[in-house]
Formats: structure tokens, sequence, C-alpha cells
């Protein structure tokens, strides 16, 4: 049984702790050279090949920076590519298929980037060993497969990629949109791009001004103009609402129809069923090792992916299934004691209004927020938390509130325990159990907070947010930079919390599956996105839903299997169907 040893170097800290791993390692008392110290780093270098697989040393480490992993015997000598002596290992790889969307989907940190990254050419496999992989050696290792044929033409390969990470894009790229797009623009499709991408109000606006949701449409944008045989989109949805995913998607889907191949590695889920032909899930420990499957159609894959077992690998990768609550309308559930009330709101920035009507809020509710950007979603719960005064209207709730925004701006010195006391005080054992263990914050808490990543700052925020007693609970954006089975767990994490408090949380965020897993009732903000903006009144689900969806255009269906929102094509017939009968998205 393959054995390997993962040592994570952010949180290995040598100079703070008394090397309990080599101090109580079995064969270092025998006299093996099991763990050895580096004398240059100071930290451990673990023998796979010596280890026992006791896990002492993974238990004794105060940092938790050690993993040992006994691999299934299937994995022996399929390492597609390792990051160093004790560092995180690939197995298999995606097939770029002509003429088919393929989709990457698993938790964060367990290769989906690594493998896009081996796939586009800018980082050499070394199949586990020291140095990168030659032409013959990856002809050998791929042979009979059609990674064989791929590797072998890489070099003639066009290829296309939209990078994860694009704040860097004002750093690496000057001008304005139009100069970018006109520089990129092979298959002369730039005004069409435009149009679909709804860029038209920013083509002469500097790429460095660019908000967050504008610089993501632009990389699709960028990335799908070239003419190229292949194209790779690492989480082309982050910072965009509900709207322009599916713009997105259909921008990428038009790619497939070409005959080109299209990768893409996404965590929202709807998303990624309407966009994709084929869906590998990639498992693992995040940080230690991934392991991607074979291709499965796009329904099969994520409810594979749901249920945590791939029957065929006969491999289980998670305790427990994913279901999705089909909820009952508002009518039939017993709120019955109001939180509060609010009355109409009307803010008025310089080009833009916000009119929000009068609602009512019951004790032990989460209310869902959606509406395309730039509808005054964020300003509406500014108002509520006190950061923005109404121009008409008066908020007076007297209540006591606990607010995570939408941009995490943690300008903090100190390590991640530090900020988290700061935010929330002491901690007790309560907290620890409620938030601290089920968000995966404890080995976090010894990191810098300037070393963490979206994902470990967002679950960071939620738990101090979550921390803090309050009555009213308003998170901004939430499942931004989380994965799949994050953003799901989180769901169901606040909805316990809210509910056995007895307060109430306003929930704005742009993943359907997410909102609908964890609301009771919705408020839909329409209007003219940048111009005017109309919160309605809190509303259940199914008319919450099928008005935004109506304004969108996209019809949802259930899947009978998961219970899980599905996007209908548009056009087939149940799209047709659905949207005859006025229901853009099926609750019961």
């Amino acid at each position: 049984m393959p054995r390997i040893a993962v040592l994570d170097k952010h949180k290995c800290q040598p100079k703070r702790c008394s090397l309990e791993c080599h101090r109580y390692c079995p064969g270092v008392r025998i006299g093996d050279e099991t763990i050895v110290i580096d004398e240059r780093t100071g930290k451990p270098i673990i023998s796979e090949t010596l280890c026992s697989g006791c896990g002492i040393c993974v238990h004794k480490c105060p940092f938790h920076a050690i993993t040992i992993v006994n691999l299934p015997q299937e994995l022996e000598g399929r390492c597609i590519h390792r990051y160093g002596t004790n560092g995180f290992a690939l197995y298999e790889l995606a097939i770029p298929r002509e003429g088919a969307v393929t989709g990457l989907v698993g938790q964060n940190g367990v290769g989906k980037t690594t493998a896009l990254n081996i796939l586009f050419g800018k980082l050499k496999p070394n199949l586990g060993k020291d140095a990168p992989a030659s032409p013959d050696e990856l002809n050998d290792f791929f042979k009979g497969s059609e990674l064989q044929g791929y590797f072998k033409r890489l070099d003639e390969l066009r290829l296309s990629f939209k990078p994860q990470p694009i704040e860097q894009i004002p750093t690496i790229v000057r001008g304005s949109v139009s100069e970018l797009l006109e520089r990129v623009d092979e298959r002369g499709v730039k005004d069409e791009l435009v149009q679909k991408l709804g860029l038209q109000d920013v083509m002469d606006r500097e790429i460095k001004n660019l908000s967050g949701g504008e610089l993501q449409r632009l990389a699709i944008a960028a990335a799908s103009a070239r003419d190229a045989d292949v194209y790779f989109f690492d989480e082309p949805s982050s910072h965009l609402d509900v709207y322009q995913r599916l713009n997105a998607a259909n921008v990428i889907r038009s790619l497939a129809e070409l005959g080109r191949a299209v990768l893409v590695v996404e965590h929202d889920l709807a998303v990624l069923d309407y966009m994709c032909d084929y869906v590998h899930i990639i498992y693992g420990i995040p940080g230690a090792y991934g392991v991607i499957s074979n291709p499965r159609s796009v329904r099969v894959g994520i409810n594979t992916y749901l249920e945590g077992y791939l029957r065929e690998e006969n491999v289980r990768f998670r305790d427990e299934s994913i279901h999705f609550e089909v909820k009952p309308s508002f009518r039939s559930i017993s709120f019955t004691k109001i939180a509060f009330n609010y009355p109409q709101l009307i803010k008025r920035f310089s080009g833009f209004e916000l009119s929000a009507d009068p609602g009512s809020i019951f004790k032990g509710e989460v209310v869902g927020v959606i509406g395309q950007n730039a509808t005054g979603k964020t300003t509406f719960i500014k108002m509520l938390a006190g950061e923005v005064e109404p121009d008409s209207g008066k908020i007076d709730l007297n209540l006591a509130l606990s607010y995570k925004p939408q941009y995490l701006r943690m300008n903090f010195e100190g390590s991640a325990l530090e900020w988290l006391r700061s935010q929330v005080g002491e901690f007790n054992q309560a907290f620890e159990l409620e938030i601290v263990e089920p968000l995966e914050i404890k080995p976090l808490l010894d990191r810098e907070v300037s070393t963490l990543s979206g994902g470990e700052m967002q679950r960071l925020a939620i738990a101090a947010c979550l921390g803090r007693r309050a009555d009213l609970y308003l998170l901004d954006e939430p499942s931004a930079y989380l994965d799949v089975e994050q953003r799901l767990y989180i769901a169901k994490l606040m909805r316990r919390v809210i509910e056995g408090r007895e307060a109430t949380a306003f929930v704005v965020d742009h993943d359907l599956l997410f909102i609908d897993s964890i609301s009771d009732r919705l408020i839909f903000f329409g209007g003219k996105p940048g111009v005017r903006g109309r919160a309605f009144s809190p509303t259940e689900m199914r008319q919450g839903m099928n008005m935004f969806l109506r304004e969108v255009g996209v019809t949802f269906r259930r899947d009978p299997q998961t219970g899980r929102p599905r996007a209908n094509k548009p056009g087939s017939r149940l799209d047709r169907e659905q949207k005859e009968k006025g229901e853009f998205f099926y609750v019961g």
C-alpha cells in the first residue's frame, strides 16, 4: 500500500515547538532515520519508506502541520506531480475533450488549479520525481490513453487560460478595457463578447479602476477572444451575480460548440451543471494529496460528488451524503415572533437611487437577499447595520448586531488567534464547539493573518460574525472563495446557530444552491444596475425565486435524486413548459 507523508511548510514552525515529531517517532527511537531535521530550515524531513504510518507525529505536532496517508494500491505509480519531498501530490489527470466543456469539482486545496496548470503547460509534471518528466517518460506514462496524444501535441496546441486570481490582472496588464480586447481579439468576436458579458459601460475605463466583477468578465472575454484549441477557465463565476454567471456560462459553452475543448474549475454547482458536458471529481485531503476520478456525465458526476461515493472506484471520500431540503411555503413554517419591522427606505447616491419596501422579520429565520450586482443589496445591509444613513425612513432596531462585510480587509499584524480574540473576546467552550471546530478554524489560529488565503479569511470572518452574541446577523457574500462542501456545511451551521439563539439573519449571496439551502424567505432586488434598485418586501421562497429568475430569464427544476436545483437548458422542453406556467423555480 503506497504511503505519503506531507508537511505543510506554512504551518510548520520549528522555532516555536520542541520538534515533537522527531522526539516521539518510534522509528527515530530505535535508530532509524525515519525523521531527520533539515539543517538549513530546521524543519523535519519524513522518510515515506521507513515511516510505519503509526500517526504519532501527526497527533504530537502542535501546529497540525503533518499528514500521513495510506493510499489505495491502485494509485501506486500514478502520481502526476509532486511539489518536492513531503509536498502535495496529485494523482491522475483530467481529459480535455473536443466539442465539450469538462468541469472539475472538489474541495479547495486538492489540486484543481495544479491540474489546469499542467494541462496548460505552465507546470511541467514530474511524475512524483525530483525533476520534470521528459517527453518520452510522459509518453510511456500515458500510453494508451487520450492524454498520450494530448501531451505529444502540447507544444503545437493553441491554448487560452483565464486564471483564478483576477485581482492580479491590473498589475500585469496596462491600458483600457477596449485596448486589451483589441490586442487579444484573434477570432474577431470582441463586439459580440462585450455585448454578451455586459462590458459596454467600461470599454473606455482603465483596467486598474475596474471592480472585481468587471475584472472577472473582462478576463473571460479576453480568454474567449483568443483563437485556441483548448480553453481553461479557473473559477469564472467569482464576483459575478447569477445573471452574469449564466451569461458567462453561455459564452464558455459557445466555445465548445465551435468544436474546441474547454476545461473549467467551478464551485457553483448550478453554474457547473448549466455549462458542462462532463465532470471530473477531485477528492483527497486538502494540502496533502488529490486524486482526479474518471469523467462522468455532468448530472451523474455532480450527484456522485454530493453522494460522496465513487462506485466504480469503490472509494468513499465523504462520511455523509449531501441532500437538499425541499422547503414548504413560508405560511406553513411556524415563525410567529416578530423580531423587528422596518419602514420604506430610500437612499440616493450620485446617479443611483435605492428604494426598499417595508418588511417584517421573524425570530429564528434566515432571510436570503438576491438580485443583480449594483442594485443596492450591500447598501441595504449597511443601512440595517447602521453604517449608511437612509435619506428617507428611519431604522431604529435597538438590537445587538453582528456584521460580516462583503470585502474582507484584514489589515492586521498578528496571528489569526489574536485577530479573532479582538473580535469576539476570550473563547469559551460553547464558541469552540459551536463555531471554531465545525469551521475548522483551529489549524489557522497560529498562522499570521497576512498569510491566509481568501477561503481561510472568509471562514475566519464568518467565525467572528457568528461568535458574537447578537439579535441580528448580517452576512454579505459569505460563500465567496469557499468550495462546494464548505458552502453547504456553513449553510447548515448558520441555520443551526440562528435557530438555536432565536436570532435573525440576512444573507446576501449569488450562489443559488447556497441561498436555497440557507433561506426561509427571500428579499428580491430588481431595477436597473448602477441606476436604480428596488428591494421588494420579504416573500416566501417560491415567489421570491420566481420573481428573480423571471427577470434573469432562466428556469430551474429539482434533481429527483438529490433535490438540488438544476438550471434548464434554454429552449428545452422543460424550460418552455415552466415559462408557460410562470414557474421558474420549483420548491415543492
